[in-house]
């Protein structure tokens, strides 16, 4: 799919997930690296705020910095076989040009298969990578710890820019206190998991954006 309303068909959900795998480990999940190449830039944000119109503007200055004509989309979780296609869902993946709209997004990410609004990746997705065909850029988001995450700014400069025009954002230590507790009974985040988190995630200058 390339700006439509519907999923794409196993095939194209295949070749999507091929590329995504050029940013991504996908069988990592957090706290480990899930990016590739570590760029070091990291910033974080709450999981739905990927999955909604609003977040597309800076998905596509994200892409076009890179040269990348389109952005791709896959879900990792739930898994295709046992949930959608079981489900007669189909294959929640989507390829859209940097310049569709918010609402083409929106068509893509919210479409709900036979008007059953648990099949919408917006709603049904747990694990989500985006990237563009340079896999020098990429969000990755998980709906267990309700965080999502970028890489690949051009510069520091950049980074604070798109941060200011398109926030808030954190780095992982302010992810570690205001994302990441609710996530945890009690609200506590494992000494372990904050440890690897800041270990994997966390910039060399680190503060809220």
């Amino acid at each position: 799919m390339k700006g439509g309303s519907s999923m794409v068909d196993r095939g194209e959900y295949l070749a999507i997930r091929s590329r995504g795998a050029a940013t991504f480990d996908l069988s990592s999940r957090f706290p480990d690296q899930v990016f590739k190449e570590n760029a070091q830039d990291s910033l974080f944000c709450e999981f739905d705020a990927i999955l909604t119109p609003e977040m597309w503007p800076a998905l596509c200055a994200m892409a076009r910095w890179h040269g990348d004509k389109y952005i791709d989309l896959v879900v990792l979780e739930p898994d295709i076989d046992d949930y959608y296609v079981s489900e007669g869902l189909g294959y929640p993946a989507a390829s859209l040009s940097v310049e569709a709209s918010e609402d083409d997004y929106w068509a893509a990410i919210g479409f709900e298969p036979d008007g059953d609004a648990l099949g919408s990746i917006a709603i049904s997705a747990n694990v989500v990578a985006l990237t563009g065909a340079s896999a020098k850029w990429g969000c990755w988001g998980e709906r267990d710890p309700e965080v999502a995450v970028f890489q690949g700014f051009r510069n520091e400069t950049a980074r604070m820019e798109w941060s200011a025009r398109f926030g808030p954002f954190l780095d992982a230590s302010g992810a570690l206190e205001e994302y990441l507790p609710n996530a945890f009974r009690r609200q506590l985040v494992p000494e372990t998991y904050a440890a690897a988190l800041t270990a994997n995630y966390e910039p060399p200058s680190a503060g809220r954006m």
